[in-house]
């Protein structure tokens, strides 16, 4: 068993620096493809349902949703390079901005998953997770 564990340290120990990264560079982009994909701005599907559901200013709302997006995974990626406190603090807003996205979209699109096995089963649960992470963690 001990030899088994000096063997995978050897193979993780120079692959380290890059295991942050692999969660930076996953939700990041995960963001900022979501906030693409709402453009052109507002997104007209999301700004119907928004109405349909008697939200206030939807097409505000959508447009702000697709930008916080895309803005929320640049900053997580973008935080990552920037290796000071306001790295730091790029990194742990936007992990924050995140959390706050997808606490919205849990609520609001999938209320019906709250605290069931189809949560956590979604990748909602994991880009919220990740966010908190980071926001926790910041570029530390």
């Amino acid at each position: 068993m001990k030899n088994l564990n000096n063997i995978l340290e050897s193979v993780a120990n120079p692959l380290m620096p890059i295991a942050p990264w692999l969660l930076r560079l996953g939700l990041g982009v995960s963001f900022i493809l979501h906030g693409i994909g709402k453009f052109p701005l507002p997104p007209e599907k999301m700004v119907t349902w928004f109405e349909s559901m008697g939200y206030m200013y939807p097409e505000l709302v959508t447009s702000m949703v697709a930008l916080g997006e895309v803005g929320a995974g640049i900053g997580i990626i973008l935080g990552g390079f920037i290796n000071n406190n306001v790295g730091n603090l790029i990194t742990r807003l936007s992990g924050g901005a995140v959390g706050v996205i997808m606490i919205g979209a849990i609520v609001i699109a999938h209320s019906d998953w709250l605290i069931t096995k189809k949560l956590f089963m979604s990748e909602q649960i994991f880009l919220f997770l990740l966010g908190v992470y980071f926001a926790i963690k910041g570029n530390k």
